[in-house]
């Protein structure tokens, strides 16, 4: 009974060699998870394909999927996504020279990591022992401490919104913002500190404008100094080189509005005569017209 039982340990393959070694193509990470760049460029390459097959425009993808119009162009232009990840699964690594090796040393049953990376030194490889660790890292043991806890998905990456669009969110009215801006732009205030002091800066400026309250600008122009806003202090320095006018802005409910209006429509009147009104007619018309 005990031969018995030594055979049939003895018969069994080792953890390590139930293993199959498949060289890594690319695609995937250290972990096992699709690789960040392979998973965003399949994304975009299906979220483009798609809209393309609904018929939309290059321009309408663009602002629809916040891109480049350059990348949309490229993810249009591709027949296949191989294409694209052509050049983000075949880069280049200190270990292309010795895979070869690496992959038979593997095969013969050699799993010790220090042992490769030092035969690999013997053969003249230059990398540090991590390189080797995470190019073998899907092919441990089960019963490695490293997948007891196989971490959890990565979270799916959002584009960044452009600057003119932030822009458009701090000079809008916070009560006009629509729910899904307000929070977005909340969000990037939370991570950027001088972004935050900026926009706080500007709603203060838009209040004392709507409340006429001249008295609190030099203490808001003080602010601004206080903080590490370049661009903002460069236009205190313009406000106070023509203080009594900006103060009579402030103080006042006069505006050049109405002259701006007049000049609107004196315009549109000289351009529906097409050129040909003479100066007696363009007269006439700006005095009776409403």
């Amino acid at each position: 009974m005990p031969d018995a039982a030594g055979e049939l340990v003895a018969g069994e393959p080792s953890i390590a060699e139930s293993v199959p070694f498949v060289p890594p193509d690319g695609t995937l990470d250290f972990a096992g998870r699709p690789r960040r760049l392979v998973a965003r460029t399949t994304e975009r390459y299906e979220e483009v394909q798609q809209r393309l097959a609904e018929g939309k425009t290059l321009a309408a993808i663009r602002r629809e999927l916040r891109l480049d119009h350059s990348t949309v162009r490229r993810f249009a232009r591709v027949r296949s996504l191989d294409e694209l990840l052509v050049k983000v699964t075949n880069r280049a690594t200190l270990l292309d020279d010795f895979k070869p090796y690496l992959h038979q040393r593997w095969t013969e049953g050699c799993h010790s990591i220090p042992q490769l990376h030092r035969e690999l030194r013997e053969q003249g490889f230059t990398g540090d022992i991590q390189c080797v660790r995470r190019y073998f890292r899907p092919f441990k043991k089960p019963h490695s401490t490293l997948l007891k806890d196989p971490p959890g998905p990565p979270p799916t990456p959002r584009s960044a919104p452009k600057p003119r669009r932030v822009v458009r969110w701090i000079m809008t009215n916070p009560e006009h913002l629509a729910e899904p801006d307000t929070a977005e732009l909340k969000e990037i205030r939370t991570v950027c500190p001088e972004l935050d002091a900026a926009a706080r800066h500007v709603r203060d400026f838009a209040n004392m404008m709507r409340d006429h309250r001249s008295d609190l600008l030099p203490t808001w122009m003080d602010r601004i100094l206080a903080d590490d806003l370049p661009a903002l202090h460069s236009l205190v320095s313009d406000l106070r080189r023509d203080n009594d006018a900006v103060t009579a802005a402030f103080s006042t409910s006069w505006s050049s509005g109405q002259v701006e209006g007049h000049v609107t429509r004196v315009k549109l009147l000289k351009r529906m005569g097409f050129g040909r009104a003479n100066l007696d007619l363009l007269r006439r018309r700006v005095l009776h017209s409403p």
